[in-house]
């Protein structure tokens, strides 16, 4: 997976040097002179790790990463400052950030923190991906099956499980059966994980 970074700085010199370094490194980089710019391209752009300078006028990196957060996007995001200090640098963790950085940014620093936010994206989307494809198993369910799914991720025997419901163990086990068909799985590990799955996130 390639993925985007999103500089945003106001000083443009630094905006060139930082992405003309990262795209020698193979990174696709676009630019933004400001908060106002990336939020109103915002809904155009796939998940990517952000670079956030801290002071900039009308709207600060630590505000946008404020905003981003309300929003419930919280894409990895590298903090880069000349004036930072330590209650920025807390602020700035709070919100999620990966890494602070002080200009002028060592370039090894940077690179290594980008590596980790994509690595860290990269593993969100696969959660993401698992989490949907949970879902939709779950939507693809009767009430009854979901009903057993839920007690056999619970732990529930068979046995159990019809006393719990009032049914009897051979209707159980055909409702496991059909489970098992709907999810590719009979384990009950794997339709636990598929369980669990389904519930996380908002």
């Amino acid at each position: 997976m390639s993925l985007p970074v999103y500089l945003v700085d106001d000083d443009e010199a630094v905006r060139e040097a930082l992405s003309l370094l990262l795209r020698t490194v193979g990174l696709t980089v676009r630019g933004f002179a400001g908060p106002e710019a990336f939020l109103g391209a915002l809904d155009r752009l796939e998940p990517g790790c952000l670079i956030l300078d801290i002071r900039m006028p009308v709207i600060s990196g630590l505000k946008l990463q404020e905003q981003l957060g309300a929003r419930g996007i919280r894409w990895p995001t590298v903090v880069i400052s000349g004036h930072g200090d330590i209650e920025a640098c807390r602020r700035a963790f709070r919100n999620g950030a990966i890494d602070f950085l002080s200009k002028p940014v060592d370039e090894e620093d940077l690179i290594d923190a980008i590596q980790k936010g994509h690595a860290e994206l990269e593993a969100r989307c696969r959660q993401a991906s698992e989490i949907g494809e949970a879902r939709q198993l779950l939507a693809r369910l009767t009430g009854r099956e979901a009903e057993v799914l839920e007690m056999v991720a619970k732990g529930l025997t068979t046995r159990q499980i019809a006393e719990a419901l009032a049914l009897s163990p051979r209707t159980v086990d055909s409702h496991r059966a059909a489970i098992g068909t709907k999810a590719g799985t009979t384990s009950t590990a794997e339709l636990t994980r598929l369980w669990l799955d389904a519930r996380e996130g908002p």
